[in-house]
């Protein structure tokens, strides 16, 4: 559907211009000066040429057959310039002009007008209020674009709403001499989206890697699937901007109100399959690694240096990303002892010294590719003048180029002095990094990718032994009274349907009653005031801990009556549970992608701690485990110090039943459980509160 788009055979310039300082003429002089291998056609109603080329009077005077139209025009002339395509037979436009529904409530009836057109005549649209497409496949060449950056052919990808940020990344990679495949900037997106965008890259046999830089998704569930598809046959390396409240105003400003501070973006990459980064250089830094390297099997590093404090530099980035320093094997360790010199340190890291040679890198190289131990090989090199380093490097393109693992390399050299070291390796695809801490972290995004493929797919568990239809009836109730905040009766009722385990619990409307209902759960217990307008009940004094009597009960609850003036107030009575870890979980609907799903420490301090992970539903067995292993209190679960560890199949149980809740509930808007109560062989949700939309 889109390679005419970018495929084109034939390119016209409706606002084509003689004047060098414009977007008109610029975009015909890239055409001119990529080599692009079709037609060009520059329409201007007042110059015979363009850049040499003859220009038309208008688009319907061209000659047939014409893929693609930029037009370069006021917003204004935009919904007749679409009608006069539609009549040509026009598949794709791309409108780098601005003014439409970005501008205000003119520029919206401007923009619906010529989409009512656009889709009469089949014609799609990229933009408007963007800069267009590259290819630089040779065969196409096509710079369809306004931008600067002339990419050498690669196998990189890039799609971004924000051109900015787009054209950044683009220039980044032309500065490390690293080429780039298909660019695509959508601005306003009114037609053409990025997830059509990124499955015409995923069927692309020429991309290797997507890069891509969100603000804002308006279709989520479609971005979500259609990614997760994408990201299962070949990575894509997302970033998220707008993660503080201050950036998803700018964000929102930006994209005409796509983005709003939250979480589920974030969500989105997880569950898709995507790799998501918080600084562009880092992204920049793992696609130029993704595209020249195989994904590795595991996360074991192998590491072969010629000097030592670089190696210790990547050690630990490396570790702390969760990759591994296997030992060597007597075998290899033998072989090396035997090969390298004398003073050479045969580890892992492997230190050639710096008097290492191209033999000795060479026999590193090959030993830890035909080591099992051995995942990923990481190399430090530094250019001493007193070695042949360029003999060094033709050897590390030699056994990059057999693809049997994936290699980064740390080159440490002045690039000037060393510029046939550096030009060997980069025509080698081998990726280098000036840093230690940049390479190692490229190499870490291969592994991460790697751990995220590798997952394990599975069915998310239904439970047969729940009761849908009760807790449908109670939520159908509530909305039926024009409540939004369910009571706690019918909270642990719902939660009562889907067999999540609550401390023993009875209402009662009086102080006798209350009493009495303590004596039936069994003493020491806890009174809570209930009722739709108390939420945060411990602050208004509706919370008595820890009481043993009956008279302890009456009191408590005389005390609430005072303190609290509610017409549907009662008294929730519960077994009081002294010990435990205390626990969270919860759900906040996110729009067009069901929930997100919150675990983590809970009780008093979950607001001031914040150990907390999420997931969007529905939520799997392996999911829900991955986010027991995720918050820093990890350890607390397993025991710590002659504490016991808690029962962590049953959390796995409870957080697998609220996703199915969820999920049967669409209304459900916030829920909270906090905290419960987690033990080594029980597990009690012992306060709770559900809102509804």
């Amino acid at each position: 559907m889109l390679d005419s788009l970018f495929r084109p055979r034939s390119v016209a310039v409706i606002g084509a211009s003689t004047k060098d300082l414009s977007i008109g003429n610029r975009v015909i002089k890239n055409l001119i000066d990529f080599g692009f291998t079709g037609a060009v056609y520059p329409v201007n109603p007042s110059a015979d040429e363009v850049r040499g080329i003859k220009a038309y009077k208008s688009i319907l005077d061209c000659p047939d057959d014409i893929d693609v139209v930029h037009m370069v025009i006021p917003a204004k002339f935009v919904p007749q310039a679409v009608e006069d395509c539609g009549q040509k037979g026009v598949k794709h436009i791309i409108i780098n002009s601005g003014g439409f529904s970005e501008t205000g409530s003119e520029g919206a009836a401007i923009e619906k007008d010529f989409l009512a057109r656009a889709q009469r005549y089949g014609i799609r649209i990229l933009g408007p209020n963007c800069q267009g497409i590259i290819n630089s496949d040779a065969a196409i060449r096509a710079y369809c674009n306004f931008t600067f950056t002339k990419p050498d052919p690669g196998f990189i990808s890039i799609v971004a709403l924000s051109g900015g940020v787009a054209e950044v990344v683009h220039q980044a990679f032309a500065q490390m001499g690293v080429g780039t495949r298909i660019y695509a900037s959508n601005g306003n997106a009114v037609d053409v989206s990025i997830p059509e965008i990124l499955r015409y890259l995923g069927d692309d046999d020429g991309t290797r890697v997507i890069v891509t830089y969100v603000e804002g998704l308006r279709d989520p569930a479609n971005f979500m699937r259609t990614a997760a598809a994408v990201a299962a046959r070949k990575p894509i390396l997302a970033m998220k901007a707008g993660r503080t409240r201050e950036g998803a105003k700018a964000a929102a400003s930006h994209t005409g109100g796509l983005a709003k501070e939250d979480i589920a973006t974030d969500l989105i990459f997880k569950k898709a399959g995507i790799l998501s980064f918080r600084d562009e250089g880092h992204l920049i830094q793992a696609a130029a690694a993704f595209a020249t390297q195989p994904i590795p099997k595991g996360n074991r590093v192998g590491i072969i240096t010629n000097t030592g404090g670089p190696a210790v530099i990547a050690t630990d980035v490396l570790v702390g990303a969760g990759c591994t320093l296997p030992l060597l094997s007597e075998t290899t360790r033998a072989f090396l002892k035997a090969t390298l010199y004398p003073e050479a340190s045969v580890g892992n890291p492997v230190d050639v010294l710096a008097t290492g040679t191209a033999q000795h890198y060479r026999a590193c190289m090959d030993v830890m590719m035909q080591d099992d131990s051995f995942d990923c090989v990481f190399i430090n090199f530094v250019t001493p003048f007193f070695v042949d380093n360029e003999s060094i490097a033709r050897e590390i393109v030699a056994v990059n180029q057999q693809r049997r693992k994936p290699m980064v390399c740390n080159l440490m050299t002045d690039k000037q002095q060393w510029s046939g070291v550096v030009n060997i390796l980069r025509d080698g695809g081998v990726p280098c990094y000036p840093l230690p801490g940049e390479a190692a972290r490229a190499m870490a995004a291969l592994v991460q990718y790697h751990v995220l493929r590798s997952r394990e797919k599975e069915a998310v568990q239904r439970f047969s032994d729940v009761k849908p239809d009760k807790a449908r009836k109670i939520v159908d109730k509530a909305r039926s009274t024009g409540r939004n905040s369910l009571a706690a009766a019918e909270v642990y009722g719902i939660l009562d349907a889907y067999r999540i385990p609550v401390a023993k619990w009875r209402l009662a409307a009086t102080p006798a009653e209350a009493a009495a209902a303590a004596a039936k759960i069994g003493f020491p217990v806890v009174v809570k005031a209930d009722a739709a307008s108390v939420v945060h009940k411990s602050d208004m004094g509706g919370v008595a801990l820890n009481l043993s009597s009956a008279s302890a009960v009456r009191n408590a609850v005389a005390q609430m009556r005072k303190a609290i003036i509610a017409p549907d107030l009662r008294f929730f009575v519960q077994k009081y549970l002294p010990d435990g870890l205390e626990l969270i979980m919860g759900a906040k609907a996110e729009e067009g992608l069901g929930h997100a799903v919150v675990f983590g420490l809970g009780g008093i301090y979950v607001e001031v701690m914040q150990d907390v992970v999420f997931n969007l539903t529905p939520v799997s067995a392996t999911e829900a485990r991955e986010m027991l292993a995720a918050i820093k209190g990890a350890p607390l679960l397993q025991g710590v110090r002659g504490q016991k560890g808690v029962d962590q199949d049953r959390l796995t149980g409870i957080l697998q039943r609220l996703s199915q809740l969820l999920t049967d509930l669409p209304e459900i808007q916030e829920m909270d459980l906090n905290p419960i109560k987690a033990f080594a062989d029980k597990v009690f949700v012992v306060d709770a509160r559900i809102s509804i939309k």
